[in-house]
């Protein structure tokens, strides 16, 4: 035997002695899809789908270090007669017990049905839709998009809505869990302190995904997902914590392993220690293309932070002119060339720039000194100026940015120079308010608009999702917001609506 061959033998039988052991007939304690069910990442001709087996889901999950087998279908009919792909996957211990399927072989632009089956327990069904084929007309596509849902703050009515909702996608962009306490007038709890390890970020995860709302919202479409800065600590960037936690990348490896094994992902982004890869490229035909972005693995800290402290801080340029540095980054390097070589391939007809943040500025305080939030794309200037003129320079077809974080609904223009209002408009901006999170006083809001001429509505009254409807030379956005997250059983309105022309950016009210 060669030296390589036994050495492969070697760590493969090292491998076989330290796998788990197949639990052959599972028998659980209690229903093992407490945390449902869902599906994400489309193609034309293939869906991720998810599940997680937790019968004991706030206490670590409630099952033995033994791999599972877990059976799945997808029919054409949701009452599963015309069953048309099966299939078995393993839910592994050291993934939680979670499952995700790559499913191939799927007709393009069709709705199909999917359930799970571990032991005698049946999954409940959920519904999911392939994307188009390349370049293929499609008439319209109708998606939502959400962000922010702090769990005590409020009940997921919004998300209860968005299930009904006659939409083909939902896209959320970041803040799915909250790994803090805080805001005013909790209606619930979090199920233990603010987590650290990988236990504990699993324990956060049951607890949101238990929400029968956000369940049924999952089962009903399939969702393309990023994260921001809450999945694992408040305004972190990159390697630093907001507390300085020298530990801290042993933090974001386990913050990112339990987002992983929570959400419908390609195994392409399983996580290799504190790295994943999670930005990506989604195609609906020759209609859309979404660029779905990772704002906080990659950026520089943020500039001229609190004595002590890592994070955020309201600052100005003549006490902090490094915020203006030309080489600060925001996606870094590799990710801003991905993005403007996505932009400059893309035939679509619509581009979708989908990450977390307000990119519009929006100046804190008027007059000559004004100060700037460090976090958000303001205190990357020049990595946001740079986006912006390659928008303008490599001139994608109709390009939509959507956002949220900031808790409030927001429709700016959005200019290579926003202090120049002479400067042409070369994107429309969406940015959602939270499903629960609270919001910012409204006279804030309005003063903040009187500051920033760019920003063509901007409230932050109401909890919600925003809807958006692509059609070839025309998009129309509405932005839906329930009467109070404090209430189960909220109802939902239209707050406002506003529409793109194609080939003319920036928003007008509908």
């Amino acid at each position: 035997m060669s030296r390589f061959d036994r050495r492969s033998f070697l760590i493969a039988a090292a491998a076989a002695l330290a796998a788990p052991r197949l639990w052959a007939r599972p028998a659980f304690a209690a229903y093992p899809f407490s945390l449902g069910i869902a599906s994400g990442a489309p193609l034309p001709d293939g869906v991720v789908l998810w599940t997680r087996l937790a019968p004991d889901p706030l206490n670590g999950g409630g099952l033995p270090p033994a791999t599972i087998e877990v059976r799945w279908e997808i029919a054409r009919d949701a009452g599963f007669r015309d069953i048309i792909r099966h299939g078995r996957a393993l839910a592994e211990p050291q993934y939680a017990h979670s499952v995700h399927v790559e499913v191939e072989g799927l007709a393009p632009a069709r709705w199909y049905w999917y359930r799970f089956m571990a032991g005698d327990a049946v999954s409940p069904a959920g519904r999911t839709r392939t994307a188009p084929p390349g370049g293929a007309t499609a008439d319209r596509l109708r998606f939502a998009f959400a962000s922010c849902q702090q769990y005590e703050q409020g009940f997921y009515a919004a998300h209860r809505h968005m299930a009904a909702e006659n939409l083909d996608l939902v896209v959320f962009l970041g803040d799915y869990i909250y790994e803090s306490s805080w805001g005013s007038r909790h209606v619930r709890k979090h199920e233990g302190p603010e987590p650290a390890t990988l236990e504990q970020y699993r324990n956060r995860y049951a607890r949101y995904k238990s929400d029968a709302d956000l369940q049924r919202c999952h089962a009903a479409f399939p969702w393309l997902v990023t994260w921001d800065d809450h999945e694992v600590d408040n305004d972190y960037a990159n390697d630093r914590s907001e507390d300085l936690d020298p530990n801290f990348l042993v933090r974001r490896a386990a913050a990112y392993q339990a987002y992983w094994e929570h959400m419908p992902l390609r195994k392409q982004s399983r996580p290799a220690g504190p790295r994943m890869q999670l930005y990506g490229r989604y195609d609906f035909g020759g209609l859309a293309r979404f660029h779905v972005l990772d704002g906080r693995q990659y950026r520089d800290h943020q500039a001229c932070p609190r004595f002590g402290r890592g994070g955020s801080n309201v600052i100005d340029d003549l006490n902090c002119p490094a915020r203006l540095e030309r080489q600060r980054t925001l996606l870094g390097t590799e990710q801003e060339n991905w993005l403007y070589d996505g932009l400059s391939a893309s035939r679509t007809h619509w581009n979708i720039i989908a990450q977390q943040l307000l990119m519009a500025q929006t100046a804190r305080t008027p007059g000559p000194e004004r100060k700037f939030w460090s976090d958000g794309w303001d205190g990357y200037p020049a990595a946001r100026a740079r986006l912006l003129q390659a928008i303008a320079e490599r001139r994608p077809a109709n390009p939509l940015v959507i956002g949220g974080d900031v808790h409030f609904n927001c429709v700016s223009d959005l200019r290579v120079d926003f202090d120049d209002t002479q400067s042409p408009v070369v994107a429309t901006e969406f940015c959602g308010t939270s499903i629960t999170s609270q919001g910012q006083a409204q006279a804030r809001l309005d003063a903040l608009r009187a500051e920033n001429p760019h920003v063509c509505f901007a409230n932050g009254e109401k909890r919600g999702y925003v809807v958006m409807d692509l059609a070839e030379k025309r998009c129309l956005a509405q932005l839906r917001v329930i009467d109070s997250e404090k209430a189960a059983d909220s109802p939902i309105s239209t707050l406002a609506s506003f529409v793109v022309e194609g080939g003319r950016p920036g928003a007008e009210a509908a």
